[in-house]
């Protein structure tokens, strides 16, 4: 039997003309018209994936690599459920997704029907626009309504997610719909398409002080234009590596450790910050944030981001900065710590052997031009915040929205596929082993579309390292039940289970030539939990060091 549907049929076409490219889909029966619906339209990609998060996740990479809506779609119940953390990243990280749940019938509600329940706006303000339609008997005025319905739905997810209800009859009850003969076929008549224009006012000159920086954070809508006005401004760029602003003579790599040191803090207080996007990887930046007397957020959104509660002044764009005088003394000071404190990691990290946040820095800089790395939350984004030098030939990725550390493997193969479709550029990922056991599901990828040129590199301490961070004046009871929480679990089984090509690499150089040689694998490199947070303890106080003596040092005398 040809599964058909008239609806389904319309959904996939119009999400075809209205420019989406790409659908994620894991099996059940009651999205099996949709499903095939999807699989037979030419202008849509479709990737199946067997577990409902999983999916959610690969369809919120793609998303946030490519920048246009992508769709994925479940069965009925518990799988729509399991789409709500990627609904939630997505919601935080305004990241165009649009999530096409498939429903019973509306006769089956509320009778304890087997798999219903109710889904009208399951995920609550997560989504900011919902949808419904029923599977009818169609004429033109249906289609037509349909088509409407689903075009504002696309249109809708540029600012976030969206929700389409779908509710369909169950595919082998739809043997006189596909008897029929209606095959789906497309109509292919002009009709206004819905376009939302969300039109910012012209960026206008903004008038700032001397001395101030600019921090760009995740989910920043213009960072270019961040970067342009740190140099116009002559003022220090403080830019996490996921925001695609750290590149250019005024990024500063080092600033976390110049913003923890007293010192440094006392004799580099700004006399205004631009915030642009979301700040939150580094704990010492939003610390700052909250101390500064003028802070200015550059945020087109409703909800603009102000984590530190302090802001002074919220625009929708960036202009020219204006000011009464310039102070080259300011970001001579910034930039004269920021070499310090380079020199003293480049030569901790090097003397060090194998730590990770040496894995990150030399992953990071030994990427080709043109790469795509994903970042896992949790340490390996906060590593590569700590050591990536700045280059504007890589992009950066990483889940900040909520910063949870599951879906990162399916995020980072779904930013992957839309990488490699776009710029037949290699992609790469840099994950904790929780991250990786949380969502191992991700690495079934399937025969269609072929699994991606992608390199995972898998930093395994046997548990949550991210926990022995954090300082403590006594021992916490159980710390390594509950916070630990060591798995013991062999990555190379688990990379032979999903048919993913597995090295080990015991030293850098080992780990250098797996990234470089040929095809997608998983590469794993095992450190230490309680030896790493000692060595970020005393890469912490060795760059101290260094710009307490940066500080000390008599400037030059003028020639």
């Amino acid at each position: 039997m040809n599964l058909s549907d008239q609806l389904t049929a319309t959904v996939a076409d119009e999400l075809a003309q209205c420019g989406v490219t790409e659908a994620v889909i894991s099996p059940g029966l009651h999205s099996g018209l949709l499903a095939s619906a999807l699989y037979r339209h030419p202008g849509l990609r479709l990737h199946v994936r067997i577990d409902e998060r999983s999916a959610g996740f690969l369809a919120l990479g793609l998303a946030r690599a490519s920048g246009r809506p992508v769709a994925v779609a479940c069965t009925s119940g518990t799988a729509a459920a399991n789409l709500h953390p990627a609904v939630l990243e997505a919601r935080h990280a305004r990241v165009p997704l649009i999530v096409i749940t498939t429903d019973r019938k509306p006769v089956w509600r509320g009778t304890g029907a087997n798999q219903t329940t109710d889904q009208v706006r399951m995920f609550g303000t997560s989504t900011g626009f919902f949808a419904e339609l029923e599977s009818v008997p169609g004429d033109e005025t249906t289609a037509g309504y349909w088509r409407s319905v689903l075009s504002r739905t696309v249109a809708a997810a540029a600012g976030g997610p969206v929700q389409l209800n779908l509710m369909l009859p169950d595919p082998l009850e739809n043997t006189a719909v596909a008897e029929a003969g209606w095959a789906g076929v497309p109509n292919r008549e002009p009709r206004p398409r819905i376009r939302v224009v969300r039109s910012l006012p012209e960026p206008q000159a903004l008038e700032v002080p001397a001395r101030g920086v600019v921090v760009v954070g995740d989910a920043a809508a213009d960072p270019a234009g961040a970067v342009d006005f740190a140099e116009q401004a002559g003022w220090p760029l403080l830019a996490e590596p996921q925001s695609g602003a750290r590149q250019g003579g005024n990024a500063i790599t080092t600033y976390g450790y110049l913003l923890s040191h007293p010192g440094f803090r006392a004799v580099a207080h700004p006399e205004a910050v631009v915030a642009v996007g979301r700040a939150g990887v580094n704990l010492a930046l939003l610390n700052y944030l909250g101390s500064v007397k003028e802070l200015i957020v550059v945020d087109p959104a409703e909800d603009w981001a102000d984590p530190a509660r302090t802001a002074t002044k919220v625009i929708s764009r960036l202009g020219k900065p204006v000011q009464e005088r310039t102070d080259p003394d300011w970001l001579r000071l910034w930039r004269d710590a920021d070499k310090a404190a380079l020199e003293a990691l480049d030569s901790t990290l090097d003397a060090g052997g194998v730590t990770e946040p040496r894995i990150a820095r030399d992953l990071a800089a030994a990427l080709p031009p043109g790469s795509l790395l994903f970042a896992a939350s949790s340490m390996p984004v906060r590593d590569v915040e700590r050591t990536l030098r700045p280059r504007g030939d890589l992009r950066i990725l990483a889940n900040r929205g909520l910063s949870g550390i599951d879906g990162a493997v399916s995020s980072a193969i779904g930013a992957a596929l839309a990488h490699e479709a776009e710029t037949s550029g290699r992609a790469y990922a840099l994950l904790g082993d929780l991250s990786l056991l949380h969502d191992q599901n991700g690495l079934i990828t399937g025969a269609t579309p072929a699994r991606p040129d992608l390199v995972i590199v898998v930093v395994n301490n046997n548990g949550g390292g991210i926990f022995s961070m954090t300082p403590q004046s006594e021992p916490i009871d159980g710390f390594e039940t509950f916070f630990g929480t060591p798995h013991n679990v062999r990555l190379d089984a688990v990379a032979r289970a999903a048919d993913w090509p597995y090295t080990r690499a015991g030293s850098m150089t080992e780990l250098l030539e797996a990234v470089r040689a040929p095809g997608p694998r998983l590469v794993e490199v095992v450190t230490d939990r309680r030896g790493n947070a000692e060595f970020h303890r005393f890469l912490a106080g060795a760059v101290g060091q260094a710009i307490s003596e940066s500080l000390t040092d008599p400037a030059p005398e003028a020639e």
